[in-house]
């Protein structure tokens, strides 16, 4: 039977082995390198998630802002809706504001090339907008979108993420 404070007795004739403390040392080595190789993996993994998370959430922004510019435009005079920057989420002001969506439209409207020098869009008479005359009239009052989706907080990620969302919308 071994007594209890039996391994702090050192016995001056009998010496420890050099060999299970060098296996120790290993051991200890060993153990702390895998365990720094796993925390370096969980820190990246972790990075990965979150901008994935962001990502996502981008695209979702870049919907939601095509519909609001949709909304408006259909609130709007012909081709006086000259484009918005949304801030999400909405009613958020200056640093609480966590993405950025900007749209910017041009109208497409058919212009018959039988009636030289009429120009038939409602976009003629608007002024300081972007528009498309096109000769098929199937595309005849649309609108091209152009949705770019940014994150503006330093603090949630150090990389940009930006979403780029072209749509075209019959009005």
């Amino acid at each position: 039977m071994q007594r209890k404070n039996n391994i702090l007795k050192t016995n001056p004739r009998r010496k420890r082995g050099a060999f299970a403390m060098i296996m120790a040392i290993a051991v200890i080595v060993i153990i702390s390198t895998i365990m720094a190789l796993s925390l370096s993996l969980t820190s990246e993994t972790t990075k990965r998630t979150v901008d994935l998370y962001l990502y996502e959430q981008v695209a979702l922004h870049a919907k939601s802002a095509t519909e609001l510019a949709l909304l408006d435009i259909a609130q709007a005079s012909p081709c006086t809706y000259t484009g918005n920057t949304y801030n999400f989420p909405l009613g958020c002001t200056g640093a609480t504001c966590i993405y950025n969506a900007i749209v910017t439209p041009t109208y497409i409207y058919y212009d018959d090339p039988l009636t030289l020098g009429v120009n038939e869009s409602p976009c003629d008479t608007a002024a300081g907008t972007d528009y498309i005359l096109i000769n098929t009239p199937e595309q005849n009052g649309s609108v091209l979108m152009d949705v770019t989706v940014s994150v503006n907080d330093a603090n949630i990620t150090t990389e940009p993420i930006r979403y780029f969302r072209r749509t075209i919308q019959k009005l």
